[in-house]
């Protein structure tokens, strides 16, 4: 699901936008699945997904960033200042794994 970079850590993400609410509904394969209220209209959905996340993983939104997919559905995050453990971590004490 995940990997440590330096002081880092980089995962992929499957989102489906136009969701009825905002919510990580699990993990296909190697992917967090992130189902969001937001369209995939002008950067909507990835603002939504960083803000979605950054509450999520109690972080700053500038701690997240999107470092591939940027206009497709699956993405590679980075997140800085987490390593692949917290991020699970983090990501199960929101409810959302």
């Amino acid at each position: 699901m995940a990997t440590d970079t330096q002081r880092s850590v980089k995962f992929n993400v499957k989102v489906i936008p136009g969701a009825p609410r905002d919510e990580v509904a699990g993990v296909r394969g190697t992917a967090v699945v992130v189902r969001l209220t937001a369209k995939p209209v002008k950067g909507a959905a990835n603002k939504a997904l960083i803000k979605f996340l950054s509450d999520a993983l109690q972080l700053s939104p500038t701690d997240i960033s999107i470092v591939a997919g940027y206009h497709r559905r699956d993405k590679a995050l980075r997140v800085v200042g987490l390593d692949a453990t917290e991020l699970k971590q983090r990501l199960h004490a929101a409810g959302a794994l």
